[in-house]
């Protein structure tokens, strides 16, 4: 009986000592990048392991990923989850890179096209400012997310924040911070 009072004190001091730390930290909130890229298509066409999707059987090729983005139909299974976010000031936006693919997430004033013109639709040769120059742009370069890896964004000022993959620019996310 002792015993159980004992782990029943210490349980309950744990719970609150967690408590406390975890008020003291910003709030944390995930976004995940998912991609369903072929590897044999998207290898051939563009070097080994620029696809490194391991799943099988749902994978998107290379031409049909080309084909539905320049008739404004891109694939849904490439996108950003959740679709909008609402956080409190000082949250840490952590987007994690679950799929196959490089992505970015990067900050933009309005939507629109990406630095690689075959995924614009109609094949538009324009990118938006902050895709503007693709990875040869510092801005640009700090936005990318390689395969399996994470990208922390911090702070966020209160409002709405837009966010889309420069590479794959139907990839689209706000982000609201109340």
């Amino acid at each position: 009986m002792k015993k159980v009072a004992i782990l029943t004190l210490l349980a309950g001091w744990a719970i609150l000592a967690g408590a406390t730390h975890a008020s003291a930290q910003p709030g944390l909130a995930q976004v995940v990048a998912l991609d369903e890229c072929d590897p044999t298509t998207f290898n051939a066409a563009l070097g080994a392991d620029e696809c490194k999707n391991i799943a099988s059987g749902f994978s998107t090729t290379l031409p049909n990923l080309v084909a539905g983005a320049e008739t404004g139909t891109p694939d849904p299974g490439w996108d950003y989850e959740p679709d909008t976010l609402t956080i409190n000031p000082g949250t840490v936006v952590s987007v994690v890179n679950q799929g196959g693919e490089v992505h970015t997430f990067t900050e933009v004033k309005a939507f629109g096209n990406g630095f690689v013109p075959p995924l614009n639709p109609g094949g538009a040769t324009t990118a938006i400012p902050e895709c503007s120059g693709g990875f040869g742009s510092v801005a640009v370069a700090k936005t990318r997310i390689l395969q399996g890896s994470h990208l922390d964004i911090t702070g966020l000022s209160k409002g709405k924040h837009l966010f889309q993959c420069c590479i794959h620019p139907w990839m689209r996310m706000e982000v609201d911070v109340q």
